[in-house]
Formats: structure tokens, C-alpha cells, sequence
């Protein structure tokens, strides 16, 4: 932010600045851990891939994901995959 005399405040810069590191470490410590916990369902012989959709799926509305299952559904069966 700009003073008056047009210079920036050097103490919130840094601040914002010390914010923002914290965070991308906090970031880089969540995704590790995100990735043990994949590889531990994939070491008890779950499917890692079919885990991620699940998780993909439950982040969406109920209503966009049942509309995709729906394309999916169509389009499966207009190049004959229907099961």
C-alpha cells in the first residue's frame, strides 16, 4: 500500500509476504499428507484412481454430478457401451 509520499510500507509487505510462505508451507505439508494417505489405502489394495474420483465426485452438487452421470449415460449409449 502506498503512502502519501508514494513510497510502500515496507513492514506490511513483508508481513503479507511472511503470510503468504506460511501458508504455501502449510499447503506443502497438506498435499504430503494427502499423498501418504493414498499410498496407504493403495498398500491395503484399494484403487487409488477410483478413490480420487470418489473424492472429485463428493466435491460437487448433487445436481451437477447427477446431470454428468446422466451425459455420461447418453453418451455411453449412443456409441453402444450401455451395459
Amino acid at each position: 500500500m502506498a503512502n502519501p509520499s508514494g513510497s510502500i510500507s515496507s513492514d506490511r509487505l513483508k508481513s503479507f509476504v511472511k503470510r503468504i510462505e506460511k501458508l504455501e508451507d502449510d499447503k506443502a505439508s497438506v498435499l504430503e499428507d494427502i499423498r501418504d494417505v493414498y499410498a496407504e489405502a493403495k498398500g491395503t489394495g484399494f484403487d487409488v484412481k477410483i478413490i480420487r474420483q470418489i473424492v472429485r465426485l463428493r466435491k460437487m452438487e448433487i445436481e451437477k454430478r447427477r446431470e454428468q452421470e446422466e451425459l455420461l449415460d447418453l453418451y455411453k449409449s449412443a456409441i453402444g457401451m450401455d451395459i
